[in-house]
């Protein structure tokens, strides 16, 4: 009889870096918790994260 043992995937949330576990269990996966993922989705709507743009790129768009 062959038994597939399979490891506990943990995760560093995102927002505040404790371990969460990567399974269906967790509801807020990759975040520990609700408050995390909402703090996370804020700042997603406050614009606070972006994706720095090269100034070459900014001249050839004004062009």
């Amino acid at each position: 009889m062959y038994c597939l043992i399979m490891k506990q995937r943990i995760v560093n949330c995102p927002q505040c870096g404790k371990s969460a576990p990567w399974n269906p269990s967790n509801r807020f996966r990759p975040f520990c918790s609700e408050r995390c993922k909402t703090m996370d989705l804020a700042q997603w709507a406050q614009e606070t994260y972006r994706i720095p743009q090269s100034e070459d790129n900014t001249e050839n768009l004004e062009q």
